[in-house]
């Protein structure tokens, strides 16, 4: 390897070499890396050891491709608790089936508020407002699950590093929750506040309606953490 690391990105015809526990390794003829991008996410050029530790392969995956040179020591990756560690491997789908498993419900209550409050208005039929605001406590039981087994799976699997999509999804979650929080006050505190559209009226059913957009952004980013976006050039 005759020049820096990061010369070989893969981009404008260069090699695509990527580093792992001071391994440098071509994986130019790697249809996952071309265009020195894998997974939408991960460029080549770099060291990438913290991202060979979190993801679901180890570094089997590489002995594939020729090695070509080496690197100085390389930056500890951050370990997990030792009991944490012995429990994951017990029982490897604690590692990233929780989150998926208990965020759908949160997902489905947010719709399904958004849905029966819109039939309510559209109809006058009370029923829908009263499924709509059960609808909303169940979001509002089943969403901090959901945040908490996330937070989990980002810390387990990505060592909680700083990522676009968790941070959208962190920011935009505690926003949905402390919104829901709010709509389930208010709907219980006045029960007929959708029975005429009134200003307050209209504002409970713009917030209740902005639930679907909301919960539909975070599991979009979410979906990219699983299934990245493939940019096309």
């Amino acid at each position: 390897m005759e020049k820096p690391l990061d010369y070989y990105d893969g981009k404008d015809g260069r090699p695509t070499y990527i580093s792992a526990h001071g391994r440098v390794v071509d994986v130019s003829t790697s249809a996952l890396w071309k265009g020195g991008l894998h997974m939408g996410r991960h460029n080549a050029g770099k060291d990438l050891t913290a991202d060979i530790e979190a993801a679901p392969h180890g570094m089997e995956v590489l002995d594939r491709y020729p090695q070509v040179g080496t690197l100085g020591a390389a930056p500890a990756a951050p370990t997990l608790p030792l009991w944490l560690s012995r429990l994951l491997m017990r029982y490897p789908l604690l590692r990233r089936h929780p989150h998926p498993a208990a965020v759908h419900f949160p997902i489905v209550f947010s719709l399904s508020a958004s849905f029966f409050s819109v039939l309510s208005v559209l109809t006058g039929a009370r029923s829908f407002d009263q499924t709509a605001f059960y609808c909303l406590i169940g979001a509002l039981l089943f969403m901090p699950l959901g945040i908490v087994t996330g937070l989990a799976t980002w810390w387990i699997n990505y060592m909680a590093r700083p990522m676009r999509p968790t941070t959208i999804k962190k920011y935009l979650s505690f926003t949905t929750v402390g919104v829901i929080a709010f709509l389930v006050v208010w709907r219980a505190s006045v029960p007929g506040v959708l029975d005429s559209m009134t200003p307050s009226g209209v504002v409970y059913l713009i917030l209740v309606v902005a639930l679907t957009p909301a919960v539909l952004i975070v599991a979009y980013y979410g979906g990219t953490l699983t299934f990245p976006v493939e940019k096309r050039g």
